[in-house]
């Protein structure tokens, strides 16, 4: 099966690094004209390396209505939106009744806010030309139970869960898919690398013997199965799930 997106512009977040760049170069590479966003402007310099020349670059704060109306009237319209960004804003895992406000909200922000206001921004003009693909990256946090504790991180990525499913049916006679790739574990960034160490030996032993392919995923992996449901194959899938995780 080959995909193609030639013709296709695409609007990826949290492309600074990690799994959010790796959807970005797969979608590019399959012909896609893409727009690669991430609030780290300094780092997006990587993401727009790639030799197929299609990638151009975006620093946004995708938390603020004003900034994602600017980034769809300014760089839209765009068939594909990929929402990327978001994971634990340097948290850790602590008891319930030491988590400060600002923190939950920190998270919820990029998490669960972001995809709306983007999927806000980019709906018009898809609903207009009657197409389009939304693929949010939630996790297996939001299906069941965090591996860093993190309160607001699993709450956030189950809320996103939902978000998918609804805008799904609210879309979809639009010609829009909504869905949704909740990956396993993946040492995809800095703060998984730290999360993997924090296991030691006998955790990352455990971890993977848990897995069905004995392996942990990578970025790669993941932008795979972006790039599936971002596809014109999958045109008859919506407000689905998919668990990327090698098997649990």
């Amino acid at each position: 099966m080959q995909i193609s997106f030639e013709g296709r512009r695409a609007l990826v977040t949290g492309a600074a690094n990690g799994i959010g760049r790796a959807i970005a170069h797969e979608l590019a590479q399959s012909g896609a004209q893409v727009v690669a966003v991430d609030i780290l402007a300094r780092e997006l310099e990587g993401a727009g390396a790639h030799p197929s020349g299609r990638i151009s670059t975006a620093a946004c704060d995708l938390t603020r209505r004003a900034d994602t109306q600017a980034l769809a009237r300014d760089y839209g319209p765009f068939d594909i939106f990929v929402h990327s960004a978001g994971g634990v804003c340097g948290q850790v895992g602590r008891p319930l009744e030491e988590v400060p406000e600002e923190d939950w909200d920190a998270i919820v922000a990029i998490n669960q806010k972001a995809p709306f206001l983007l999927a806000q921004a980019l709906a018009p003009s898809m609903k207009e030309r009657r197409y389009g693909r939304m693929v949010f990256i939630s996790s297996g946090a939001g299906l069941g139970v965090s591996l860093t504790g993190i309160q607001a991180y699993a709450s956030a990525k189950a809320g996103e869960i939902g978000l998918t499913r609804q805008l799904a049916h609210e879309l979809g006679p639009f010609g829009i898919t909504v869905n949704s790739v909740a990956p396993g574990f993946v040492r995809s960034n800095p703060t998984t690398e730290r999360q993997w160490a924090s296991y030691g030996a006998e955790g990352q032993k455990a971890l993977l013997n848990r897995i069905a392919t004995r392996r942990l995923g990578t970025a790669e992996d993941i932008a795979n199965a972006v790039a599936f449901l971002a596809s014109e194959q999958a045109g008859w899938i919506t407000g689905q799930t998919l668990s990327v995780d090698g098997g649990k």
